[in-house]
């Protein structure tokens, strides 16, 4: 396994009901335990999965502004940590009374186990910062014994931040050294967690992946690509920008002209960006779910739910804007199957 944990501390937040008091309950301090637990190991290896994969992720970094009164920034309790002017433990008790503090000033149901974490994964250096909610779950024993239990439900995670610990020292001033899951239904998730760490929104990955989208498009149009050459160069970008989303890598402008060039061009993608000066990174992290839509339509509607590849349109599939209507040729196989028996079991309905 190629994640080194250097720290991780767990405690619990909770709220009383009687009073509203947030508590923090604080975990066992023991610094050492994780790097010789393969538990705490595997643990922490699944949350960096689970973070990965989340889709919807935003980009920033610490603002630059004050504190509010006497309380400490988590930017400066981490600071006092990464030069060790106090140990991981400490720099944890005093980042979750800082989130407790921010939990009361809201007035919220937010409890759960705060974890933070610094570890090492594939060069990258990281700082993760969570809070995972508590599910109950229900087990029954051999006397057929209902007994329920409480569990981190690490698949629920949406509280979550991590610093690139790397990106951060040597670029300070950049906008992208923080990532954090984007807010929930209802409510952002920036109402308190990311004042908590201090943080701003910067780049926005979603605007820079529609931004390469529309370059591509517009590329492969002023080249005067046959149909099946726009599709291949749509396929080639969605397949290099899986493979960086699998390794969590950047989308690089450069790497995107290598991989999509065509022959027969006057320029090759990179120096096309340029010239056209879109508004985009030379490198940035990218949304996969707006790059999925560049080879393939999808729609669900009325207990309709349809989707096709981009070359189908005009020929296949059909689009007629006058009737709103969808003509559709060359069924696959196995849905034809159940559209006969469909025709089958309703013409046995009517005799």
């Amino acid at each position: 396994m190629s994640l080194i944990i250097n720290n991780i501390a767990l405690h619990f937040l909770s709220k009383k009901e009687e009073t509203g008091e947030v508590v923090l309950r604080l975990g066992p301090e023991n610094a050492e335990f994780a790097q010789e637990n393969a538990k705490v190991t595997n643990f922490v290896d699944g949350l960096h999965a689970i973070y990965n994969a989340k889709g919807s992720k935003a980009y920033g970094s610490f603002s630059s502004m004050p504190s509010e009164g006497d309380s400490a920034r988590f930017v400066d309790l981490m600071e006092s940590y990464l030069t060790e002017q106090q140990n991981f433990y400490d720099f944890s008790v005093q980042a979750g009374n800082v989130l407790k503090n921010e939990i009361e000033k809201y007035d919220i149901e937010e409890t759960g186990y705060f974890v933070i974490c610094h570890y090492e994964y594939m060069g990258g250096r990281y700082l993760f910062v969570a809070v995972i909610p508590v599910s109950e779950h229900y087990s029954v024993d051999g006397e057929l014994n209902i007994s329920a239990a409480q569990h981190l439900d690490t698949n629920k995670l949406q509280l979550a931040a991590r610093i690139d610990l790397f990106d951060y020292k040597d670029n300070s001033q950049g906008n992208r050294y923080i990532s954090f899951v984007k807010g929930r239904a209802g409510r952002k998730v920036s109402d308190f967690f990311l004042d908590f760490l201090g943080c701003e929104e910067g780049l926005n990955s979603k605007e820079q992946t529609q931004t390469l989208v529309q370059a591509v498009e517009d590329y492969v149009s002023v080249n005067q690509l046959d149909p099946a050459e726009k599709q291949k160069t749509r396929k080639d970008l969605l397949s290099y920008c899986k493979e960086q989303k699998a390794s969590s890598q950047d989308v690089s402008l450069q790497e995107v002209g290598k991989v999509i060039e065509s022959a027969g061009t006057e320029q090759d993608f990179y120096q096309f960006c340029q010239t056209q000066s879109y508004p985009i990174e030379e490198s940035f992290p990218h949304e996969q779910a707006v790059v999925n839509k560049i080879t393939k339509y999808s729609g669900y509607g009325n207990g309709i739910s349809l989707s096709f590849e981009r070359s189908h349109f005009g020929e296949d599939v059909v689009y007629n804007p006058h009737n709103d209507s969808l003509i559709i040729y060359k069924v696959p196989p196995n849905l034809k199957e159940q559209l006969m028996a469909l025709l089958d079991s309703e013409k046995v309905e009517t005799d």
